[in-house]
């Protein structure tokens, strides 16, 4: 008789290589850069005021704070495979709420969205840190970013365009694009993480890394550095397409300036090697300053649409820069044990700054112009410029010239 043997490959799952991450990563990329120009301004079409979408900006932060802190805990009783698929669930559950419409079913959608993206995020970095070595880190995000760039050159004025066409159509497209991501991260068979032992005690407090967390300044730091980043991007995403619309310019134009912006992500690899040839520290402090310095003097042309559109559009140049170096201070300190417990605080960077940016707006547009929020983050960003010189002078070095 003949014994059929099984393939190793169905056996044993190989280990996802770097390719498998920045694959995920670009299929991700089109689903969240179709909608990344569209809902600010559905939000600003249903609610008529800058003011009002800021407030419920800052609400939602909050909630999407919370449940990213709160995947941890709940990994310890859902395995991450279906938190991973619950996070891409309810962002696919979004697009429904806002094909559907209407002031009550357009904030759900957002919600919905942003807590599906939170999930996904959470999970997903656990997954990078539990496949990838700590040497490999730079290279990984940067190839990530390569990935992504198409999706996220295309999708911004794609996006626009399909709501000027036909309003449900960005979100049909995000929609599949979500079902395709979800079904492939099923065929690469990441299950649960590598450090996958069974529950021996209670499940701990899901805040009980926050003080392991702040007793640890590079991680601090890393984490300082993201929010203010993260805070460049929201300035850029949601108040860039409203400065555009209520300046007499199309509604396009913010679609067309991200666009443009993430077609700067194809000269990842070069500014990597940019960055090889100095310092972390160094290559973040540039794109602090630079960024924080384009974004205040964006303020002072406000009254000269086009010109503010340009140097809002070189602040981004500088934020893409420190989407490469700003998170390295923070993966390079996390300890193995607390990787899962890590990358859902380290995630919180984007809904502190969802809570921040959009909390400061608010508070900024009851006593000043739109242009009064570009002066607050290009400060915010300059800041942080001065933070990173305390950074180690050749912190990561080693690590990125062996990538």
């Amino acid at each position: 008789m003949f014994q059929r043997r099984i393939p190793e490959w169905v056996r044993h799952a190989p280990a996802p290589s770097i390719r498998g991450f920045a694959m995920l990563s670009g299929i991700e990329s089109v689903a969240r850069g179709i909608l990344i120009s569209v809902f600010p301004l559905i939000m600003y079409r249903v609610f008529l005021d800058a003011a009002i979408v800021s407030k419920i900006y800052f609400l939602i932060g909050f909630g999407s704070l919370i449940s990213g802190l709160m995947v941890p805990w709940f990994t310890r009783f859902i395995p991450r495979r279906w938190m991973f698929t619950i996070g891409a669930l309810l962002f696919v559950s979004s697009t429904v709420f806002a094909i559907k419409g209407g002031q009550t079913f357009t904030a759900l959608a957002l919600l919905f969205n942003t807590v599906g993206t939170v999930t996904i995020f959470v999970c997903f970095n656990a997954y990078v840190l539990d496949y990838v070595a700590k040497v490999e880190l730079g290279r990984c995000e940067t190839l990530r970013m390569f990935y992504s760039a198409l999706a996220w050159c295309g999708g911004p004025v794609c996006g626009v365009w399909l709501l000027s066409w036909w309003e449900p159509a960005p979100f049909i497209v995000s929609a599949v694009a979500m079902i395709t991501f979800l079904t492939i991260f099923w065929i690469l068979r990441l299950g649960n993480g590598k450090l996958i032992t069974k529950a021996k005690g209670p499940a701990p407090n899901p805040f009980f890394f926050l003080r392991q967390f702040f007793s640890q300044p590079r991680l601090v730091a890393g984490w300082i550095f993201a929010v203010l980043r993260s805070c460049g991007w929201w300035v850029y995403v949601v108040y860039l397409p409203i400065y555009a619309v209520e300046n007499g310019l199309n509604e396009q134009t913010g679609g067309i300036a991200l666009s443009l912006t993430n077609g700067m992500l194809f000269s990842t690899p070069l500014m990597l090697r940019w960055m090889q040839r100095h310092s972390v520290r160094h290559a973040v402090r540039i794109g602090f300053f630079a960024s924080g310095a384009a974004y205040i003097m964006a303020t002072l042309t406000a009254v000269f649409p086009w010109p503010t559109v340009a140097l809002l559009f070189l602040g981004s140049v500088f934020l893409i820069l420190l989407d490469i170096c700003g998170g390295l201070p923070f993966l390079l300190a996390v300890k193995p044990s607390e990787r899962t417990e890590m990358s859902a605080i380290y995630s919180g960077y984007r809904d502190v700054s969802g809570i921040l940016s959009p909390g400061v707006a608010w508070l900024v547009l009851l006593i000043a112009p739109l242009s009064g929020v570009f002066a607050v983050a290009g400060a915010g960003l300059i800041a942080a410029g001065v933070v990173a010189g305390k950074l180690h002078p050749r912190l990561g070095m080693n690590r990125i010239r062996h990538s």
